[in-house]
């Protein structure tokens, strides 16, 4: 007695399968069989299964194009019949049709369903080759579909599940090597979607750092030193992109294992991306060990076209190390950096100050997942308990250039800071300073570990405090102006009879910025210094900021924001730059760098509030659009911004007849303010790169995109 067919359900219905719309006539039904007809699949299938393919055709075609068995499929469908019935013999049949339908996932996992055992087919039978094969296929097919919904995890699986088959069956090496290429490819998609997850997957998480280090070893370290050789693809220039992307996602932790591991193996840009993720994570939770462990482990790498200097040097001031810190930035071959310090408007300690917050802010602080980028507060650092302790530690070795007293100085370098915490930190200098300084005899001594700090050294150090003190309160009352100078003009315009007042206001407030020395500390002056050496104190006073002057550039400020549509001509000096479009065929240097520092000066003209006629002229729609939306944030928020940047250099990378690339490099500064005219941020830069493309549409030749950093 012959056996029973088994039936198969397959997931489709017959206008799928056949590739038609549910609206289709008789005659679109024909012409789509008789397509399907004339190209069946040539990747190797059996002939068998291709006349069973075809016979599945022509019987949904058959049914479709009966008026009474289509109306009665129809109202099947309504009632939600689901899919079709096969015999087991067109199983292989039907797949195929499956994966042809784009149903590709739903046909690799039936076909490794009938590739296992009690219903897998005699090996080396025709059938088994047919259904590895549509495995196969439906297998890569399924993996592109996820990937383009940007499933890349699931579709990894995928292939890896469809490799494990063919490693099974033993057949197929052609498609084996394929899906292997497949999964190289989308190792790096795949570490994207794991470690973007949020971090309570930890599963998830793991996996994508066990695939990042892989894949980074596979390419030889971060500088794909194997790449070449290396079947995932990806160019190095793609790979540092990728990875920047990678990063934000990563801890600052696990940043730190990760390179001083990669490091160990042998790639020198991971050890210094170590030391710079030990910094990040020593200030961003207060932990000066940790900076002294970044200093140490930089200062150990050997890095070419690096100059580490300038950045032992913040690390060293980060470490209350001044003197060493100075050093540091004298020893650097920048000539650009020296000049920048050489013209820096203020003393050295400041320059390095300014340098070190912008260091932190664009360069470490950013890049973490669980670090965020706050407005750098140096005073805020060196405040802490635990800064100070690490500190005090350290002094016991030796003299530090600012001692625990005077950290509170880097506050003249902070933004506004509060007048009753000047005369806080004033109380508690008196406090901790002061204390046992004198022994019985009357001398001056403060013992750090097994050496005394001579007298001069001390009235040096007690200098330097008492002027911070000074430039803080200066510092707090020109905030104060600058908050209410618009009030303090109408109050005078309006009434005409309070100007002897404002006047008599203004003298009063001169007179005690400008005094030398206030009364308590002339009582120091008695106590602490011998007399003959005041012309000493007198000249280090004498060199703090002029507070009327301050005052004047304070109003000039003001007067800035509130005439920026004469700023933009009068200042920026927009109506001395040419206005002629750029149409020659082949732009000198000269007209590449006028048109691009006709960029520079409309966009810092937007964003300070203005108007600028030239940016349209200079840069395509696109960049105009960008800067137009920034100046619109900006807006929004009440706050503005001051841009300074001139090209120092130029220099032509490639040119074609419809596009060109220059790199340059730039003195950059910014400065954010609000509405009230306050400082929010600023930044300065003494030696920016920046690549930019120029494109010419026509005649005309416009910047495009432009590179900062590289």
């Amino acid at each position: 007695m012959p056996m029973a067919l088994q039936l198969v359900d397959l997931p489709i219905d017959h206008f799928r399968l056949l590739g038609v719309s549910p609206a289709a006539d008789a005659e679109a039904i024909l012409r789509a069989l008789q397509i399907r007809l004339d190209k069946p699949p040539e990747e190797g299938f059996t002939e068998e299964v291709l006349l069973q393919r075809a016979e599945l055709l022509r019987r949904s075609s058959d049914l479709l194009t009966d008026q009474v068995l289509r109306q009665e499929y129809e109202n099947a469908l309504l009632q939600g019949a689901i899919g079709l019935e096969l015999s087991s013999i067109r199983e292989v049949a039907g797949l195929i049709l499956l994966w042809e339908a784009e149903m590709s996932y739903e046909a690799f996992k039936l076909a490794c369903k009938a590739l296992k055992p009690p219903q897998a087919p005699a090996l080396g039978s025709g059938r088994e080759a047919d259904l590895t094969l549509v495995a196969a296929l439906s297998c890569s097919a399924a993996a592109i579909q996820e990937q383009e919904q940007r499933h890349y995890e699931a579709a990894g699986r995928l292939l890896q599940e469809g490799l494990q088959l063919l490693q099974r069956m033993g057949k197929l090496p052609d498609q084996r090597q394929k899906l292997e290429e497949d999964l190289e490819a989308l190792t790096p998609y795949r570490i994207l979607d794991l470690v973007s997850r949020d971090l309570g997957d930890q599963i998830s998480h793991k996996e994508g750092l066990r695939l990042l280090e892989n894949f980074v070893s596979k390419r030889g370290g971060l500088e794909g030193r194997r790449a070449a050789k290396y079947s995932g693809g990806f160019s190095q220039k793609e790979f540092e992109v990728f990875f920047q992307q990678i990063r934000k996602f990563l801890t600052v932790q696990e940043q730190v294992d990760l390179f001083i591991r990669w490091q160990r193996l042998g790639s020198a840009d991971a050890g210094f991306l170590g030391a710079i993720a030990l910094v990040a994570a020593g200030f961003s939770c207060r932990k000066p060990e940790r900076i002294q462990e970044a200093r140490n482990h930089l200062k150990s790498l050997n890095l070419e076209g690096v100059d580490p200097w300038p950045l032992l040097g913040c690390m060293d001031l980060l470490l209350a190390d001044v003197q060493k810190a100075q050093e540091k930035f004298l020893n650097s071959p920048d000539e650009e950096l020296k000049a920048w310090l050489d013209n820096y408007p203020g003393d050295s300690l400041a320059a390095i100050c300014d340098y070190c917050r912008d260091w932190l802010r664009r360069d470490v602080l950013p890049g973490y997942r669980d670090v965020e980028v706050e407005l750098v507060d140096l005073e805020a650092w060196f405040a802490d308990r635990d800064v100070q302790n690490y500190i005090e530690q350290q002094e016991q070795q030796g003299p530090r250039g600012i001692a625990k007293a005077s950290f509170s100085f880097l506050s003249s370098l902070t933004a506004k800071p509060e007048a009753s915490s000047l005369i806080d930190d004033d109380n508690s200098f008196e406090e901790d300073s002061f204390q046992n300084v004198f022994d019985s005899s009357g001398n001056q001594q403060v013992e750090t570990g097994s050496e005394i700090l001579d007298s001069k050294e001390f009235r040096r150090n007690l200098l330097v405090r008492r002027l911070g003190f000074i430039y803080q309160f200066q510092i707090h009352i020109l905030s104060l102006i600058r908050e209410n100078i618009q009030a303090l003009k109408n109050i005078v315009w309006k009434k005409s009879s309070l100007v002897p007042l404002v006047l008599v206001g203004g003298t009063f407030l001169g007179f005690i910025l400008l005094r030398p020395r206030l009364p308590l500390e002339n009582t120091f002056d008695e106590i602490y210094f011998p007399e003959g050496e005041k012309s000493l104190i007198d000249s280090e006073i004498s060199q703090q900021p002029d507070v009327e002057l301050s005052l004047r550039l304070a109003m000039e400020q003001e007067a800035l924001f509130k005439n920026a549509d004469k700023v933009d001509k009068e200042t920026l000096g927009l109506d001395k730059l040419g206005l002629d479009p750029l149409t020659v065929e082949k732009p000198s240097e000269e007209e590449i760098l006028g048109l691009l520092e006709a960029w520079l000066a409309g966009k810092a003209s937007i964003l300070l509030g203005g108007k600028s006629e030239i940016l349209p002229k200079v840069a395509r729609g696109e960049l105009v659009k960008r800067v137009q939306e920034e100046r619109s944030k900006d807006k929004a928020l009440g706050e503005s911004q001051i841009i300074n940047a001139s090209i120092t250099s130029i220099k032509l990378v490639s040119r074609t007849p419809k596009r060109i690339e220059v790199k340059a490099k730039l003195v950059y500064k910014d400065q954010r303010n609000n509405s009230s005219g306050e400082i929010i941020s600023q930044t300065s830069i003494p030696s920016l790169k920046v690549t930019y493309i120029l494109g010419r549409e026509k005649d005309l030749w416009q910047l495009v995109d432009y590179i900062s950093g590289s």
